[in-house]
């Protein structure tokens, strides 16, 4: 039974809604794009993980872009699952386009955006404040034309005059937006004064009753997860954030971070939610068990280790090498643990490995570090692991990563690089030959000149290798990043 209270609205304030954009936000991290099947991958454990809104991509950037929100869409999307949302600019094609991908969720979320800051406005945008309050406006009327879920961003709303920022809000909420998103785009802030600019819109914006305040952030600073804490306490009830924090630049807000300090320290601010400060009851519907395969699915996926001191996730998070604190952890956990490993899904005690373990030992491990397998990948992996810890007296978790990554997830080879050679020197231009064998077995051979003997390389490949785009154009083999950037040419978006 529902025992939330609600607003004259209808809407819950005494609970924190999580929405996660690991797979729109944190995929603009240099490095971690994401193709589709992976994006599914991820999307099912933020499902299993309980998060209530899944931002899937940017529809309009790309067709891949647009597939991997409809295959999330139709795969996670279900009637008891969360909301799965699409970025989209105040645009008209931005928003149709997310409206069409978003057509397979049983509950789908448009969030358009505009920027309101004046060095957006001047620099950027090039409009005045006028203009950006008439476009707002209909532009979150044309997204609640498709869907009744419409969340509105005032990119870059931590540097925006909060009189305008008042009047933007309230005309974004009038024309239909039952979400509005304040964002710290470039993670200027410091707590107290985030905190007061949300206090501000709570008690300046005439309609802030009909809509959920929600908060983005950037960690620049180092200061996101204390952000958006302080914003709990002045009325945000939707957080914006990541796994492991990935994302542009610094990262966005570490959503195990915020979880784990609304778990830990519920007495403290379920005053804040309107609740009895002894209540037990969670503050958010995140199962907290699935944080950490859900961590390092991610940092698997994405190629972004997790540094060792991470709060909650890291390797050393729940270590302890100083002898006074290895006594009292043995005496007590809780004499230097304030939580549990095991409330985050990390187990005390973990299987070792080597070559006489079993395929139920190796299954279970592979499933703790965030890997489902099916049978037959489970077996073409087993049959690594086995050789492997003929070779090693244990086989450590990094092993099994390399082994599932190299072996289950590898790419299909169209073409194999036959042969390189690289001239160079102090007064030579570094020049490079390859030779590349084709999918039906053709060798073709190119020579490049380049900036050093890597970028040679790069360029003679890209000569012998083109590769048609759905656009009319050529995508080169190597270094394109044209799945990071939208059809206008225009670079993927931050709010």
């Amino acid at each position: 039974m529902n025992t939330h209270s609600q607003s004259a609205s209808g809407i819950d304030r005494d609970r924190i809604i999580i929405f996660d954009t690991t797979l729109r936000d944190g995929e603009q991290s240099p490095g971690a794009t994401l193709n589709v099947d992976e994006k599914l991958t991820i999307a099912r454990q933020l499902a299993r993980l309980g998060v209530d809104v899944i931002e899937a991509g940017f529809a309009y950037a790309s067709p891949g872009d647009f597939e991997a929100v409809q295959k999330v869409a139709e795969t996670v999307g279900t009637a008891d699952g969360p909301v799965i949302c699409s970025l989209a600019r105040a645009i008209k094609a931005d928003i149709e386009a997310a409206a069409e991908a978003l057509k397979p969720a049983a509950k789908g979320r448009i969030h358009t955006f505009i920027s309101t800051s004046d060095i957006h406005l001047q620099y950027q945008l090039k409009k005045s404040r006028a203009e950006v309050l008439a476009i707002a406006e209909e532009m979150v009327a044309y997204a609640k034309s498709f869907m009744e879920d419409v969340e509105f961003s005032p990119m870059d709303a931590a540097r925006s005059e909060p009189e305008f920022l008042y009047q933007v809000l309230e005309r974004a909420i009038a024309a239909g937006a039952t979400t509005v998103n304040i964002p710290d785009t470039v993670g200027y802030m410091m707590p107290s004064e985030f905190g007061n600019l949300i206090r501000g819109i709570a008690e300046n914006v005439p309609n802030i009753d009909r809509a959920i305040i929600s908060v983005h952030g950037h960690n620049d600073l180092g200061v996101a997860v204390a952000n958006f804490l302080e914003a709990i306490k002045n009325g945000a009830r939707q957080l914006e954030c990541t796994i492991n924090g990935i994302g542009e630049r610094a990262g966005n807000t570490a959503l195990e971070e915020l979880v784990m300090a609304l778990h830990v320290r519920r007495q403290y601010f379920n005053a804040f939610l309107g609740r009895p400060a002894e209540s037990e009851e969670p503050l958010t519907g995140i199962d907290t068990r699935q944080l950490y395969k859900t961590s390092r699915l991610v940092s698997n996926l994405t190629g972004m280790l997790v540094q060792p001191n991470k709060a909650i996730v890291g390797a050393n998070a729940f270590a302890h090498e100083s002898g006074i604190h290895q006594d009292g952890v043995l005496k007590h956990k809780l004499t230097y643990e304030i939580m549990d490993a095991q409330s985050i899904g990390f187990t005390d005690n973990q299987i070792v490995l080597g070559k006489h373990s079993g395929r139920n030992a190796f299954r279970t491990r592979l499933k703790e570090l965030g890997f489902d397998l099916g049978d037959q990948e489970l077996n073409k992996a087993f049959v690594r692991f086995k050789e492997l810890a003929d070779k090693k007296k244990e086989v450590s978790d990094w092993d099994l990563e390399a082994i599932v990554n190299d072996e289950i997830q590898q790419v299909p080879e169209l073409f194999k690089l036959e042969h390189v050679q690289v001239s160079c020197g102090d007064h030579a231009r570094p020049t490079a030959t390859v030779t590349i064998r084709t999918p039906d077995g053709e060798e073709l051979t190119d020579a490049a000149i380049g900036t050093g003997p890597v970028d040679a390389v790069y360029k003679a490949i890209n000569r012998v290798v083109e590769i048609p785009n759905q656009f009319g154009g050529v995508l080169s083999a190597v270094g394109d990043s044209g799945n990071r950037r939208d059809r206008r040419g225009d670079d993927s978006p931050e709010i």
